[in-house]
């Protein structure tokens, strides 16, 4: 009798598993899809602009960020901020220091603010490479690619200069943007220098690169980025270059109840960005 069950048993627990499997397969599809879509949810049109409490939030931090930065570059002493003798070693040897600079207290309406800060050292590099460097407009897609495109300037009083660029973001997503920037270089001395780059438009353009590409107008944009301000502080001395920036972003918000999925994504691309500047910048002095 026992032997005649055992089959009947075992067609009964193998269907028990299978379906435990099945089960189990549709749960991670599910969630599988859930992560798919999220991001296109996310980042569906919600708001054309941030609305005004929001840029003036964003204009305070930023006045605040560039009063610190002004009294910073008074003196050689301190000029560069967390660089210490213990960092420096670090930095002479190839790393990078990043750090996030973001208040925990910024959460503005409808938007989000995101501060990072990075510095490196270019062995054998002066201060005078990294200004012709930063000067030379049309060569960013030569020294930034893939994420400068093309790059031009649009004109020039002195030390301050109007640009555009078209900037591509790949985070999952594909994002092409046209943007303009006004720009102002300032030096202490011959061995102190820094820079402000403030975006001044930033336009999402649809099918990049297509016959039928075109500019989205303010209603259809998906507040990928709204603004950026740029600060780079840079010292040379050790036999090369030190070098620091600052990036200071303004970004649509993120729908309630999707933060738990989609925050990390949207906050590693600041802090990516800034990484692949740094790198690419030290990879072009060496050059």
């Amino acid at each position: 009798m026992h032997c005649n069950l055992r089959p009947h048993r075992r067609r009964v627990q193998c269907m028990k598993d299978r379906s435990l499997s099945n089960r189990r397969s549709f749960a991670l599809g599910s969630a599988l899809s859930v992560l798919l879509f999220v991001p296109i949810l996310a980042l569906a049109p919600l708001s054309a602009e941030p609305v005004p409490a929001a840029t003036q939030a964003f204009d305070s931090y930023i006045r605040a960020v560039e009063s610190r930065l002004a009294r910073q570059h008074q003196s050689p002493e301190t000029f560069l901020a967390a660089v210490s003798p213990q960092s420096e070693p670090r930095l002479r040897r190839g790393e990078l220091i990043l750090e996030q600079l973001t208040p925990a207290n910024t959460d503005l309406p409808g938007a989000m603010l995101h501060h990072w800060r990075g510095t490196a050292f270019a062995p054998g590099a002066r201060a005078a490479d990294f200004e012709h460097l930063m000067k030379d407009f049309n060569a960013y897609p030569r020294h930034f690619a893939p994420q400068v495109v093309r790059a031009s300037l649009l004109s020039q009083q002195g030390d301050r200069f109007e640009t555009s660029m078209r900037v591509r973001q790949q985070h999952i997503l594909t994002v092409v943007m046209d943007t303009s920037y006004d720009i102002s270089f300032a030096t202490l001395d011959a061995q102190h220098g820094s820079s402000i780059s403030r975006s001044t438009s930033i336009t999402e353009i649809d099918r990049p690169g297509e016959g039928n590409e075109r500019a989205l107008d303010p209603t259809q944009e998906h507040g990928f980025l709204w603004r950026l301000d740029t600060y780079w502080s840079y010292e040379e001395r050790d036999g090369g270059l030190y070098m620091q920036i600052e990036s200071v972003s303004l970004t649509r918000s993120i729908p309630r109840g999707l933060a738990w999925a989609i925050r990390p994504f949207v906050q590693s691309v600041p802090r990516e960005s800034l990484e692949f500047t740094l790198r690419s910048t030290c990879n072009a002095l060496r050059k």
